[in-house]
């Protein structure tokens, strides 16, 4: 940072109070930062100074540390990139629309739904095209899919909940979806648009850290959608993520990666099966048989 832009600012921001926010977010949200963010670290920051009227960033993250259940959840969203669209990377959604038909098919009609878990939902862009998805593969707008939208940034969850985007949003989408899948506000409501209840009805928005030690989910998923955030984590971190949501999925489930994200260092958990596309390796599932096994053999009422 130049002597100019530090005369500029009009609260301190030293470079220990810059170490001190990259070790909170690392432990809190398994974000990396690094030393060329200082600057958008700043700019997000000094809107919660403000709010609480502290003059130093050392305050504020005294505050932070010591009064983590009132602080902590606001630095997360303030430090938490959201960058997102409608069908962003979208040559993974006609392998989920394939991998959909097929799993339904393999699990017969009358089944239980299949279930999708969007693990970085953002303001529900792509929790909305994967139901869009879902519904072109069924061609129904009840399609056998129910899925769970999660996010550790709370106020982007409420955005996806709501449903509600400026009609620009929508601008690249083929006309056809536009018509079947959203509704144009109008008079005060001109310029903005709504996903139709439908899509809202097929989906849960829930907030989760992925660093958290119980995710509090017991389903298994067909498909699992990380997709760029991964990349904000050091491998040593995404190891451990991996090893969480590897064995939620089903035993021919799909695991949809950034286009950016690669997993060489996990290859005992996964294996490429497409285009930034996993499944579990078999090391993982022979892993698994044999913990089930030990189990069993230790059930109680045996030696």
């Amino acid at each position: 940072m130049s002597a100019a832009n530090a005369a500029e600012r009009a609260f301190v921001f030293e470079d220990r109070d810059f170490r001190r926010v990259c070790k909170l977010i690392h432990a809190h949200a398994g974000i990396q930062l690094q030393a060329h963010k200082r600057d958008m670290v700043y700019g997000r920051l000094v809107r919660r100074l403000r709010a609480l009227e502290l003059e130093r960033f050392s305050d504020y993250l005294d505050l932070v540390e010591d009064d983590p259940e009132a602080e902590v959840q606001a630095f997360v969203n303030a430090l938490t990139t959201n960058l997102t669209s409608f069908f962003r990377e979208d040559y993974h959604f006609g392998a989920l629309a394939d991998q959909l038909r097929r799993a339904y098919g393999e699990r017969g009609r009358g089944g239980a739904p299949l279930l999708i878990w969007c693990c970085a939902a953002s303001t529900g862009e792509e929790p909305y095209s994967l139901a869009i998805t879902a519904c072109e593969a069924f061609d129904t707008l009840t399609p056998p899919v129910r899925i769970l939208a999660t996010d550790i940034d709370t106020s982007v969850l409420q955005t996806g909940a709501r449903g509600v985007y400026p009609i620009e949003r929508i601008e690249a989408l083929e006309a056809q979806r536009k018509r079947r899948f959203f509704l144009r506000g109008t008079g005060p409501n001109a310029g903005m648009c709504r996903v139709r209840p439908e899509l809202q009805a097929l989906i849960e928005f829930r907030p989760l850290n992925l660093l958290a030690a119980d995710y509090g989910l017991r389903n298994r998923y067909t498909a699992v959608f990380c997709r760029n955030v991964m990349i904000y984590f050091d491998k040593a971190t995404q190891y451990r993520v991996l090893q969480r949501i590897v064995p939620m999925l089903e035993p021919d489930g799909r695991l949809y990666a950034g286009h950016s994200e690669s997993f060489h260092h996990a290859t005992d958990l996964v294996t490429p099966c497409g285009r930034t596309v996993y499944r579990a390796s078999t090391r993982t599932g022979e892993r698994d048989a044999r913990s089930t096994k030990d189990t069993a053999n230790h059930a109680p009422g045996q030696a």
